[in-house]
């Protein structure tokens, strides 16, 4: 039926005001994050745990390990493999990683006029568990086979308290009563949404998600010692079997495959930062056998030791120019 002349237009749909409110937010704090980082990098805060960062062009492959955090994106498009499982972030979603994990990553869009921008908060699993002590605190129902990381789509309502957080930075007066308390409420906010149940089944004593959790923070932090399973299994209190599973569900691979990248990654920094050469590196990580982690990096990495670090550091030194 042909609208009568004269008659104003139908209102827009309930959802297309939401989705249009969501972008005019997160664009709002895109460019308040962008004019407190002017040049690419992580920006540390005056707000304990906040980190703001821009990155302007496409990046290669890169190693890091990442603690829990949460990853609001607002711009820009990277690509994160952690073992087998792959994740896509753009400026509609939130990473989530709840324990370490060793990733490769690479930016996939980003540019000068529109570059990658976002905003990282540490997680203290102390506040999540405190959170979820609170009697007010609802959960929602919860899933199964909980992941170390995961993404979600961000809401207007993380939008508006991440831009809070942000806008505090300009009060600097008030950041030591109020951030607190907006943290909280942005953890909040997860806890209640979609991907809640991950953080949860990490930060409630006694689950099996919290139990394996146990023994990853180990093996990150003894990953240059021999590998013995059933110890990790017994810190989890589970059989061989059940661990296993356990430990693949929340990270994406095996416990063998963990040490493995966790090797990989430290060698490879070990490399690019301290400048030695790939055999004591190899030494350094647990290796007993240089060829033997040769070949191991090369199927990582894809490509030798030597060519990789000449390659990350020409790659460095080319951005630093720009």
């Amino acid at each position: 039926m042909k609208p009568t002349p004269g008659t104003p237009p139908a209102p827009p749909a309930a959802k297309e005001l939401i989705a249009t409110n969501f972008e005019a937010c997160r664009d709002d704090l895109a460019r308040r994050v962008a004019a407190r980082v002017p040049a690419d990098g992580v920006v540390s805060t005056a707000i304990s745990g906040l980190g703001l960062y821009r990155r302007s062009n496409p990046s290669p492959c890169n190693s890091a390990t990442y603690q829990p955090t949460l990853i609001v994106f607002l711009q820009g498009t990277k690509r994160i493999n952690l073992g087998s499982e792959t994740y896509l972030c753009d400026g509609t979603n939130f990473l989530l990683t709840s324990v370490d994990l060793p990733v490769v990553s690479e930016i996939v869009e980003a540019s000068a006029e529109k570059p990658m921008l976002g905003l990282i908060l540490e997680l203290d699993m102390a506040t999540v568990r405190e959170i979820l002590g609170q009697q007010e605190f609802q959960l929602p129902q919860s899933g199964s086979g909980a992941r170390g990381m995961a993404v979600g789509r961000t809401t207007a309502e993380l939008i508006d308290a991440c831009t809070r957080l942000v806008t505090l930075l300009d009060r600097p007066q008030e950041i030591g009563f109020l951030a607190n308390l907006i943290q909280r409420e942005i953890v909040y906010r997860i806890l209640s949404g979609p991907q809640g149940y991950h953080l949860r089944a990490i930060a409630t004593h006694g689950e099996q998600g919290n139990r394996t959790a146990k023994a990853v923070a180990w093996l990150r932090d003894n990953f240059a010692r021999q590998l013995r399973v059933e110890q990790l299994a017994a810190m989890a209190h589970m059989g061989v079997s059940t661990f296993h599973h356990h430990f693949r569900s929340l990270t994406s691979m095996s416990p063998l495959q963990y040490q493995k990248h966790l090797r990989l990654h430290m060698a490879r920094e070990r490399m690019l930062t301290a400048g030695i050469d790939a055999a004591s590196a190899a030494f350094e990580v647990g290796y007993e056998s240089a060829s033997q982690f040769s070949r191991e990096y090369s199927r990582f990495f894809g490509q030798s030791p030597m060519r990789d670090v000449k390659a990350r550091r020409t790659t460095v030194a080319v951005a630093a120019d720009d």
